[in-house]
């Protein structure tokens, strides 16, 4: 009994916790324990448990493995934790970019992840907005998520529009609609512009009316750039 016991224990010292991303076929990854408990931590109504857990995918590069993985990390950008949202977005928004050596995510998990992204509502563009305004730096990230979803521009054009939604989200989607260059979003632009201007022209001829913080018409300067950008030769 005491021989099976350390016969036991030796095999599992030696079997590694971590595996070879490079030598592990694309699609596989989730066959790891450990990569399966990390995915499935994901899901977990405790928050420290899914932090932890995207970081053991992140530490295993799972996501850029497997399409199954990417998927499941994908629902996450719907994650309650705007912090923990932060995250999952720079982990998919990789997956659509170059690595540091220039190399692509394969094909099977790219392709994988866009089928979700384009399935993306309202709400998602919401929850991506939220990040960018958020944390700046994820900018090129959320643009590379929203490239991929075939309705970003027609829901970037909506909430730009929404005068209940807050300035800044409202900000943020004019400016994805020209970074990743939503041509269709043109003409509500174009209204937009023609809205703002007569407002504040008829402000103007109220002097008496002093101009109002907070008001959309600071979006303004920002719905001029975007269609000077979008109607570039």
């Amino acid at each position: 009994m005491l021989y099976l016991l350390k016969k036991t224990m030796e095999a599992n010292l030696s079997q590694p916790t971590l595996f070879d991303a490079a030598d592990t076929v694309t699609g596989a990854a989730e066959l790891f324990p450990e990569v399966w408990h990390a995915t499935e931590g994901l899901s977990s109504p405790d928050l420290m448990v899914r932090r932890e857990s995207l970081d053991r995918l992140i530490i295993l590069d799972a996501a850029r493995l497997s399409p199954l993985v990417a998927y499941v990390v994908a629902t996450r950008i719907f994650e309650p934790d705007l912090e923990l949202r932060r995250r999952v977005v720079e982990v998919l928004g990789k997956i659509f970019l170059p690595d540091e050596t220039g190399k692509l995510t394969p094909p099977e998990v790219r392709i994988h992840l866009s089928a979700y992204c384009m399935l993306i509502e309202r709400r998602g563009v919401l929850s991506l907005l939220e990040v960018a305004n958020a944390f700046p730096d994820s900018e090129s990230q959320v643009a590379a998520i929203l490239n991929v979803c075939s309705q970003s521009g027609a829901i970037l054009a909506e909430v730009m529009s929404d005068r209940k939604l807050p300035l800044d989200i409202r900000h943020q989607a004019i400016n994805f609609i020209g970074r990743v260059g939503f041509l269709d979003a043109i003409p509500a632009l174009d209204r937009l512009k023609g809205r703002l201007e007569s407002r504040i022209n008829g402000q103007k001829a109220m002097s008496f009316a002093p101009l109002s913080r907070g008001s959309e018409t600071a979006l303004l300067p920002v719905v001029q750039a975007t269609l000077m950008l979008l109607k570039e030769p």
